[in-house]
């Protein structure tokens, strides 16, 4: 059974993280939350005021607090900022809404881009992000885009902030993936689009479980052979 690098891709709350989790979790592979990095970069800056004119100083947090991934008790992972657990700091509505523009600086992209690379190096990992088929991994051997409609991923993000005990407003978390929809596809650097070769899958109705037999379907077979 040969080890291959699965690619997830797709924008907002299309459901790429909670599938991947899963679908590594059956595999035994690696799952590497790429969002998280973007998200903890975006945490640094909110954190000390910096600016797009301060990508020097965010990249020096990062060299001084490097982003890292443990398992709770529980077997969820914890994003940690060199000895300080950010996991459900990063998942605030602050970090949300700015993590647009800090994931489109170049040097920051690249920084990030560079460390997933080294650890995808080795073989059966799984990452999720939005340029993950295009720029991360554009060889990996399977490459899958999800979509959704903007009314179902607002739901899906809604339902995990009240769990998480986030308050938001629904209609108004329409208007914000709508926005960073645009934001995220209309970037200069790495826009979020699906790979040539990957297979794109409307998640629209279909329950998680429903989206993890598809896709490990797919994954399954290329193991197989």
């Amino acid at each position: 059974m040969k080890a291959i690098r699965i690619a997830i891709d797709g924008p907002a709350s299309s459901g790429k993280s909670t599938v991947a989790k899963i679908i590594a979790k059956n595999l035994g592979y690696t799952y590497l939350d790429t969002g998280a990095m973007y998200r903890s970069a975006t945490y640094i800056a909110l954190k000390n005021n910096y600016s797009e004119q301060d990508v020097n100083l965010i990249l020096e947090q990062l060299a001084k607090n490097p982003i890292s991934f443990k398992k709770a008790e529980d077997g969820s992972q914890l994003v940690f900022l060199g000895e300080e657990d950010v996991t459900l700091a990063i998942r605030q509505n602050d970090v949300t809404n700015n993590v647009s523009w800090v994931s489109a600086i170049a040097d920051i992209r690249q920084e990030l881009v560079e460390q997933q690379r080294r650890i995808a190096q080795a073989g059966a990992i799984i990452m999720d992000g939005r340029d993950i088929g295009t720029v991360v991994l554009p060889d990996a051997e399977l490459k899958i885009f999800l979509v959704a409609s903007v009314e179902e991923r607002a739901e899906r993000r809604y339902k995990e902030n009240i769990e998480k005990g986030i308050e938001t407003d629904l209609e108004l978390l329409k208007q914000e993936i709508e926005a960073r929809d645009f934001k995220d596809s209309n970037r200069k650097v790495s826009p979020l689009k699906a790979a040539d070769d990957a297979i794109i899958f409307d998640t629209t109705g279909v329950d998680i479980a429903g989206v993890v037999a598809f896709i490990q379907e797919k994954v399954e077979k290329m193991i197989d052979n």
